[in-house]
């Protein structure tokens, strides 16, 4: 597996990628509407270019806020290598922290992110509802019959 820009990688199949696991390349979240595809990030690639993992992120301000991260293949450090990379770039850009929202039904990810030094700092109640209003696609349940409703901001200082 290397890890190399996505902006190295054609377009095309970063946006498949995206429609193949979010449904659509774009993301609608408390801080903005983004097309995940045209932001940097960093992917995870096998066989020269079958994408098992992918995150992206943006800069605002002193802060890198990650906007996507995927892995394909559970438990084989996918996701941790994409975050150290995604991390090493924020502290390039001399960012002082890097956040990310995901919802409360994401226990997955929680779990994830906090066992990585991510602290929950803010919820955000029923911002999914606002979420589905620009993209309607977006489940009102989680597979485990989780009511999908509140967005949860997590943040990570960088020392």
């Amino acid at each position: 597996m290397n890890i190399v820009p996505t902006k190295q990688l054609d377009r095309a199949i970063v946006n498949q990628f995206f429609n193949d696991h979010w449904g659509s390349p774009q993301m609608v979240v408390s801080t903005g509407i983004y097309t995940c595809s045209e932001l940097d990030g960093f992917a995870a690639v096998e066989n020269g270019s079958r994408i098992v993992g992918l995150i992206t992120f943006v800069i605002c301000g002193n802060e890198c806020e990650i906007i996507s991260l995927d892995s394909i293949m559970e438990n084989r450090g996918i996701g941790s290598a994409l975050l150290h990379e995604a991390e090493a770039w924020a502290r390039q850009q001399r960012c002082t922290a890097v956040q990310l929202i995901t919802t409360n039904d994401n226990l997955h990810a929680l779990r994830f992110y906090q066992k990585r030094g991510y602290q929950i700092v803010n919820v955000f109640p029923n911002a999914v509802d606002k979420a589905r209003q620009i993209k309607p696609n977006i489940p009102k349940t989680s597979p485990d019959g989780i009511p999908i409703r509140d967005e949860l901001l997590l943040v990570k200082p960088l020392v």
